[in-house]
Order: C-alpha cells, then sequence, then structure tokens
C-alpha cells in the first residue's frame, strides 16, 4: 500500500514547511549551511595562498560556483534514496527534514522578533546590538524608526532568496522525484550561502567570488519574479504594487534584492530604501514605494504574514500541478 507522499507528492515540502514554521533551525544542530560556509572557508583560504593571479582565482571561483551545488545537491539525493530504500517513511521523513533546512521563514521571524521586542521594552541600544547581527549596515547611532526599516529591508529582502527561491526549486524538482526537489532546494541554497560569503565585488572576493555573485542573481531572478507576482496579488492592489516594482525597483543596483523589497514595501504602503552607512561610509540606496504611513511593529508582522501567505499559495499551486503523480522511487 503505497504510503502518502507516493500518492500525494505534494506531502513532502508541505510537511518541510511545517517543520520550519514550527521547529526552524535549533542552534545545537549541525545545519547544512554550517557544513557548506566550513568547506568554503577552507577553499578560499587554500586558493589565497596558492593562487595570487587574477584569471586564476576566477577559475577557482568557477570551480567553486559549480562544484559546491552540485557536490550538495547530490549527497542530499543520496542521502534520501539511502533512507528510501530502507524504508518509504524513513525516506519522506528524511526528505522533510532536510528540504526545511533549506528554508528560513522562521529563522527570520526570530530575527525580527529579537529585535522588535528590546523596542517594545523602550531598550534602543539592545535592539541596535540585536540587529547587528542580522545586517551589514552600522547600526550603532541607528533610530528607532531607521531600526524598524531595517528589520522590514531584512525580512523582505531574504524572503526571496531565504524562502521562496528554494522553494520554488524544491517544487519543480518534486515534480520528477522527492529526491531531486531536495537536491534541488539544497543546491540553490549552497549558492545563495556561496553568494552571501564571497560574492563581494571588493578584495579580496571580487575574482574568486564574481562567478557565485552572477550566477545566485541569474537563478534567483525567477522565483523572485513570481514572488513579486505573489505578493502583488495577496496585496489586493497587484497593478499598484507590480507599476511602483517597474518604477523603482530598476535604480536597485541589486536585480533581486530591489524588487523583493518594493513588493513588500508597496503592498504595506511603506518605504525603503535611503541613507545607509558601512563601516563609517554613507551610501544612498533608491527609495522604494510610497510612503503611506509609517513602518511600525504591527507592519513587520503584516509582512511576515505576507510571506507565509505567499508560501502556502505556492504550496496549494504546487500541489495541483503536483497531484494524482507517484512519484516516490519504490511507489507503484
Amino acid at each position: 500500500m503505497p504510503v502518502l507522499w507516493c500518492s500525494w507528492p505534494i506531502a513532502i515540502p508541505l510537511f518541510g514547511c511545517l517543520i520550519d514554521f514550527v521547529v526552524g533551525d535549533p542552534w545545537h544542530w549541525l545545519h547544512p549551511v554550517q557544513v557548506m560556509g566550513w568547506a568554503i572557508q577552507r577553499y578560499q583560504t587554500w586558493v589565497f595562498k596558492t593562487m595570487a593571479s587574477a584569471w586564476r582565482q576566477r577559475g577557482a571561483g568557477i570551480l567553486l560556483g559549480i562544484g559546491l551545488p552540485l557536490v550538495s545537491g547530490a549527497i542530499a539525493v543520496g542521502l534520501v534514496r539511502l533512507a528510501q530504500s530502507i524504508h518509504p517513511l524513513l525516506g519522506g521523513a528524511i526528505a522533510a527534514i532536510i528540504f526545511a533546512s533549506c528554508l528560513a521563514a522562521r529563522s527570520l521571524r526570530r530575527a525580527a522578533e529579537e529585535v522588535l521586542q528590546p523596542l517594545a521594552d523602550g531598550d534602543l541600544s539592545t535592539a541596535r546590538t540585536r540587529l547587528a547581527l542580522y545586517v551589514g549596515r552600522d547600526t550603532d547611532q541607528l533610530s528607532e524608526a531607521a531600526v524598524l526599516r531595517a528589520v522590514m529591508e531584512t525580512i523582505s529582502e531574504n524572503a526571496t532568496d531565504g524562502v521562496m527561491a528554494p522553494l520554488f526549486y524544491g517544487l519543480w524538482g518534486f515534480a520528477i522525484a522527492p529526491a531531486w526537489g531536495v537536491g534541488a532546494a539544497i543546491a540553490y541554497k549552497a549558492l545563495s550561502t556561496l553568494d552571501s560569503m564571497i560574492g563581494y565585488q571588493t578584495a579580496p572576493y571580487q575574482d574568486l567570488g564574481w562567478f557565485s555573485a552572477r550566477s545566485e542573481d541569474a537563478v534567483t531572478w525567477l522565483p523572485c519574479r513570481l514572488t513579486v507576482v505573489t505578493i502583488a496579488l495577496l496585496s489586493g492592489q497587484p497593478r499598484r504594487v507590480w507599476q511602483l516594482c517597474c518604477r523603482d525597483a530598476v535604480a536597485d543596483p541589486s536585480p533581486n534584492a530591489g524588487w523583493s523589497e518594493c513588493a513588500y514595501a508597496a503592498a504595506l504602503g511603506v518605504q525603503l530604501g535611503g541613507l545607509n552607512t558601512y563601516r563609517g561610509e554613507v551610501k544612498r540606496k533608491p527609495l522604494l514605494a510610497e510612503s503611506l504611513r509609517p513602518i511600525t511593529p504591527g507592519v513587520i508582522q503584516q509582512g511576515l504574514q505576507l510571506t507565509r501567505w505567499a508560501v502556502w499559495s505556492w504550496l496549494l499551486v504546487g500541489g495541483i500541478l503536483l497531484g494524482g503523480r507517484y512519484t516516490f522511487i519504490g511507489c507503484p
């Protein structure tokens, strides 16, 4: 008799999303991103020690940008298939757990709440300190309004690369088989981790990280636009949200971050962007959407709710598209 995820393939991504929403990433558990980070660190140390020329570092960057996602994805596929060969229930459980590790919805919510709680207690200093753990800008002089804007920008930008993009590639892979869904999500997570660690245009990463940064931009482009469309539809004002994104997001130097941030800002009636300070250097980011109301803790919670509704919307569509398929290896 086929188990649930044989006859209903959306069950594994559904359970994976539930695990992420309820459990998240326990601090004391070894996380795939930690392993990836260790590998990246060791590799870059070796490259910087042995390769001085720019073209050699670029070649090493291409090898890393292709190799880490492929190896990570292959390991995930192998683990799921090994577990499934022991028992389909074990295979489904391992697939759901690994898939959950690719999502960051609970982590984003926790990060926001860790900053919002001291603000609610009137402790701006602690809020600034906690915010510094999650953003690259200088936080020690930020006003309460600037702290709230930073939190809003963080949850709206990372909603795409931290939640919706791995979900997109996971659902695409699940159309083939659950093992492939997990592998695709992990491969994207590896590329995203590379971009966050070495995808900079400044020394010493401009050569080693250029391929990973460009590749991450490319593979995030489609799920980012689909996320914008989803947020626009959920806002009830799809035309307005899309028009504001087309007007403002194109000014952002990132091909994806500005679109994601602008979609949330337009949907919530707030404005993002403006002056930020990085290591003492003031930089101006383009203004995104229109300031119809101030950013408050309640608005940030609404932004987190938008992400939750977007996830459930994609799972619903994925369930319809995957419905009736017997994709799990070993199922009749």
